[in-house]
């Protein structure tokens, strides 16, 4: 086994106590290398394809991938690595994340309660019945040739992981999610941290759409493959529901203020969002009690979302940004002491 630290920081006190970090696990003779890039291009996925260029690389057959702020457990390998064997067109195998934060403040529980609901139902839905789910970019492990076979890490848009998966699913690989195998991380605590990350993740998916859809039309899988990539994968997720919420509370329950004459039916005011509501805090039902509070937010960050959209499907200035999302640190050995104390 190599242990790989990639380290793409720019801060030099940061470097020195990873090096640090590093050599104390190098003088316990474990395998482990420091790798620091000098030229940073390439956003996240440069990283990881500068990395697996390297010459060792070929002397292994899969690759554990964990952002910094990922706390793998100690047999999280035992736990991930057996479902490879017999099934040699797997090609990844995904983990459940769980947040050592997640009841710090009235954000990371909303934020919760979304991320369950991917994990819980749409991540676990679609690893059951088709094989196919958008990889998270952490706590997963890929089998090497997979990866080469697809063309590896590109740096064409900033969701390097969703990128990789539709072109793996295109060439024929197949995914499994082990909702049993959680990976503790942690949740940003600051409105400014978490809104520069849902600009990435909603205006990535709309860059990656306007590149590959040629490519999903002209792939060799089924049609019903091709509809699900779609429709569902894409266009739903990303653009139909935010769009709606966008639209829905943002302009035309607005409007209705100044034109009383304009009556809107009372299934689109309250029963489609409440129900929509309802079913996203069902995977999590201590969260019950923040559902108003959940769907005003969620409208309120359609506003984002919505914006992330358009400029990464018109290829606007602000959907090639890229801004690394700020952590407190809430991932530490003290934290994780007491999480585990109090699961």
């Amino acid at each position: 086994m190599l242990i790989q630290v990639l380290d793409d920081s720019d801060e030099l006190d940061a470097q020195l106590l990873i090096k640090a970090e590093v050599q104390k696990w190098q003088q316990r003779g474990v395998h482990i290398l420091y790798r620091h890039r000098l030229i940073r291009t390439g956003y996240k996925a440069g990283n990881p394809k500068s990395a697996m260029s390297c010459d060792y690389v070929k002397d292994y057959e899969f690759v554990a991938i964990f952002d910094a702020d990922f706390q793998p457990g100690p047999d999280f390998l035992k736990r991930t690595i057996p479902h490879f064997k017999g099934k040699d067109d797997l090609a990844l195998v995904q983990a459940r994340w769980a947040f050592v934060n997640k009841d710090e403040n009235l954000l990371t529980r909303l934020q919760n309660i979304n991320l369950s609901f991917h994990f819980e139902v749409e991540q676990q839905v679609n690893g059951v019945f088709i094989n196919f789910f958008g990889f998270n970019g952490t706590a997963g492990v890929w089998r090497i040739k997979a990866l080469e076979d697809c063309g590896g890490w590109l740096e064409r848009t900033t969701v390097e992981d969703m990128d990789i998966v539709v072109r793996a699913h295109l060439c024929g690989w197949k995914f499994i999610y082990l909702n049993d195998v959680k990976c503790l991380c942690e949740l940003p605590e600051s409105y400014e941290a978490y809104k520069k990350q849902q600009h990435r993740w909603h205006s990535g998916p709309m860059q990656l759409f306007r590149l590959c859809f040629v490519d999903i039309l002209r792939a060799k899988v089924s049609f019903g493959k091709k509809a699900n990539m779609i429709f569902l994968f894409f266009l739903l997720r990303k653009l139909i529901l935010p769009f709606y919420s966008f639209t829905l509370f943002c302009i035309i329950l607005p409007l209705t203020m100044f034109l009383p004459e304009a009556q809107l039916p009372a299934w689109v005011v309250c029963y489609v969002p409440g129900i929509m509501s309802i079913l996203n805090i069902l995977p999590g039902p201590r969260s019950f009690p923040f559902i108003v509070p959940y769907l005003l937010f969620e409208n309120t960050m359609s506003v984002t979302k919505f914006n992330a959209m358009i400029s990464g499907l018109f290829r606007l200035g602000s959907s090639y940004e890229w801004v690394v999302t700020k952590k407190l640190g809430r991932s530490s050995e003290a934290d994780l002491v007491a999480f585990a104390e109090k699961e």
